[in-house]
């Protein structure tokens, strides 16, 4: 049940925040209704092939869909209460990416997928719709971009359920790592935690 809700709580934030980038970017209403669809379901689509599942569960079963529609009316609704949408978009980002890290591991550990390949595969469930979004939109993906850490609390985040989980009660990982993978995010937000880049000298600039 828990892993049920995690899943539909993923869809309707990162759904939500594909909207608001959609609004902000001045797409008509078909242009915001697909970049939250795709945005909430993205990271499951990406799962279900990893996971040989075909139909994707997404396409195949009507929920997920729609829960991702009527979260994208509910934010282009109340949008303008938003004074500044980028500052509402990575919050939202940052949930649905913890929420997303666990349920799409526990999601693998189902279908029979091996803890190793569940871990990667909740931390790509995690970062797969936010990618989708930065693309279809032209912008770094937040993956690729050095002040975010992004994919590392996926990771981690999915990391601690596949432990737990492994030897103990499944929702007990499924809380635990989604409270630490959206906590690590937030946290990477408010303190600018970044990951080292490569040699300064390297870095191609306006002299190369």
């Amino acid at each position: 049940m828990l892993q049920m809700v995690l899943n539909y709580g993923g869809i309707a934030v990162f759904a939500s925040s594909g909207a608001m980038v959609a609004i902000r970017k001045g797409f008509d209403l078909f242009g915001i209704a697909s970049l939250g669809v795709l945005t909430g379901v993205g990271g499951g689509l990406v799962r279900d092939i990893f996971l040989g599942i075909h139909p994707p569960t997404s396409i195949q079963h009507w929920p997920n869909i729609t829960v991702a529609v009527l979260a994208t009316i509910v934010a282009t609704v109340t949008a303008r209460v938003a004074v500044r949408l980028n500052h509402v978009v990575l919050p939202l980002d940052a949930i649905g990416m913890g929420f997303f890290a666990t349920s799409g591991a526990a999601f693998a550990v189902d279908h029979g997928a091996s803890w190793f390949a569940a871990v990667l595969i909740g931390m790509t469930t995690a970062i797969g719709g936010g990618v989708i979004r930065d693309v279809l939109v032209r912008e770094i993906p937040l993956l690729m971009r050095p002040a975010d850490l992004y994919a590392v609390p996926a990771l981690i985040g999915a990391t601690t359920y596949a432990v737990i989980d492994y030897f103990g009660p499944q929702w007990i990982g499924l809380l635990v790592g989604t409270v630490l993978a959206t906590s690590l995010r937030l946290a990477g937000l408010v303190f600018h935690w970044r990951l080292p880049t490569g040699p300064s000298e390297l870095i191609v600039g306006e002299d190369v």
